[in-house]
This record gives C-alpha cells, structure tokens and sequence, in this order.
C-alpha cells in the first residue's frame, strides 16, 4: 500500500491539536436518507468554529464523473468553480468543548488506504473515541421520533439507544471499515445509523439531523445547537402532515406504519420494527408509488418541499 499520509495536505493548524479529543465523522454519498449527513456536516461549519486541519486529495480519492463539480456559469462566462471537499477539522462546540470532524464526500477509491489515514490520525492525536453517523430508508411513519440502529464496542451506547438490532448483510460505507479497523483495535467506536421514514428519503429531514446530534452528544458528552434545525424540522412536518391529510390512501399506508412501530416499541415479539405477525414487510413500493401519484397531482404552488 502506498503511504496514507500522501492523500492529504496537512495544514499549519494540525501541529497544534490538543491531544485525546473525541473524533466525529459523516461521510455523504451512498444512502444519505434525509440528507442527515449532508445537513450534519455542513449545520456544524455553520454554526460552530471550525479550523481546517487537513485537506484530501480529490484526484486521488474521488471519481469526477460520478459527482459532478458545480460551475457557475454568469451569462457569458465562467464565474465560479466549487469541487466537493473532504477535510479533517477541528471544531469548537457550544461550550467551546474542542473536538476532530471528519467531513466531506465519502471517497470512491482506495478504501484501505483512506482508512488507514483515518487510523494514522486517531493514532497521532490519541483520539478518546470515533463516533460517526449514516441515515437509511425504512418504513417507519414520520409521526413518531427518528430512531437510531447502533454499533460498536461501547455497549451502553448500544443497549441504551438501538431499537432495531438486525442481522443481515447490507452495502457497507466506508465508515464501516474504519469501524471494523478500530473494533480489531479494540479502540472505541460508535456508529449511529439514523432510520429514516422511506417515503422522505429523498428530501432533506431536520428531524432526523437532529437525532443525529443528539446521538453524538450522547456518544461524546459534546453540546450543540439545534434550535434552528427543531424550527425547520415543526415546519417540514407540518407541511408533510398537510399533504398526508389531503390523501386518504397515504392516510392509511402512514397509520398502519404507525400501528406496526407501536406494536414493536411496546415490546410486541416481533422481529423488527417492520413486519407484522405474519412476517410480511410493508411494501416500500406500495407507500413510495402512491406518495408519487399524489404529488403527481399537485399544483405548483402546493409545493412541500
């Protein structure tokens, strides 16, 4: 393998971190339902002082004709030109807590060798614990709070906070290798996977960015400021209620997942949170299609998102 350290430039702030901090990652890319990850990343460079410490190569990492750079084009010429970035930060958190952030794009080559820089770095800063987050569909109603399914090593965080605990093979995100890595390091590790109501997979959900800073905050004792994401997060369900409210079938599909998460979080036997005493899953299609048809007949100026 070529040397991990050649995939990124340091930058004069990364000889000056305090040492023993906790790491906290989000990678975008694959099945980033609800833009959790997305909204994570950049809610935290909004809102909190944060100072670049390395930044990875593009070239080397990422593969142009599967994400597109933005240009800007100004009538006449080319005014703009914004590639995707991935850096390693340091960050201030609403108490001004210090703490590392792993931001960015989730790059399309050399997955080892990434991780391997990943580790390179929790070895250099002597990193107290790795928490990072991901956000998947699933079919769970937008009425009840945002869930979260559990990894790791630290145990408490799983028993106390996982409800859906599955075993099944699934496609991994990089982050999962650097998890695997650091749980054969027996170094601590978290990750939270944010289960998001299928049918809102594609639009942006503060809700459930919410419950990924809370999950983080749990993990790490960190303090962040959510008060603009509750707003945005009252006024999205708001407007999706007014839509649900307009459809009657929608209606339905969303109380029978509302029957089913009950049934499950009241300790029903169950195998997961999404199937019933038959063992039959409710149909991603069957809510996904006549969300579809119903917003197919929309007026422009009904718009939800």
């Amino acid at each position: 393998m070529r040397d991990p350290d050649d995939l990124y430039e340091l930058t004069p702030a990364a000889h000056r971190v305090p040492l023993g901090l906790p790491l906290v990652a989000g990678l975008t890319g694959f099945a980033d339902a609800g833009g959790v990850v997305t909204q994570l990343g950049q809610y935290l460079k909004d809102n909190l002082e944060v100072t670049e410490l390395a930044v990875f190569d593009n070239d080397e990492l990422l593969d142009y004709r599967a994400r597109r750079p933005t240009i800007l084009f100004d009538q006449d010429h080319l005014a703009d030109y914004s590639p995707p970035t991935l850096t390693l930060s340091l960050a201030l958190d609403d108490l001004s807590t210090p703490f590392l952030l792993l931001t960015g794009y989730e790059p399309d080559f050399q997955w080892e060798r990434f991780a391997a820089a990943v580790l390179g770095f929790i070895e250099r800063y002597e990193v107290s614990s790795t928490t990072w987050v991901h956000a998947i569909p699933m079919p769970v109603p937008h009425t009840r709070p945002v869930q979260v399914t559990v990894s790791g090593n630290r145990e408490e965080l799983v028993e106390a906070m996982s409800v859906w605990k599955p075993r099944t093979q699934a496609p991994a995100n990089l982050l999962h290798l650097v998890e695997w890595k650091l749980q054969e390091a027996d170094a601590p590790v978290t990750g939270f996977v944010a289960l998001v109501p299928h049918y809102l997979a594609d639009t942006e959900f503060p809700g459930a960015a919410v419950t990924a800073l809370e999950s983080i905050s749990a993990a790490t004792g960190l303090i962040f400021p959510t008060d603009r994401l509750r707003e945005e997060g009252r006024v999205f369900l708001g407007k999706v209620e007014s839509q649900v409210a307009g459809n009657e079938e929608l209606a339905r599909l969303v109380a029978t997942l509302e029957e089913r998460h009950d049934s499950y979080m009241e300790g029903n036997p169950l195998p997961s949170p999404l199937v019933d005493q038959a063992g039959d899953v409710p149909s991603a299609d069957e809510i996904a299609a006549e969300l579809e048809k119903f917003l197919a007949g929309r007026r422009p100026e009904d718009d939800l998102f």
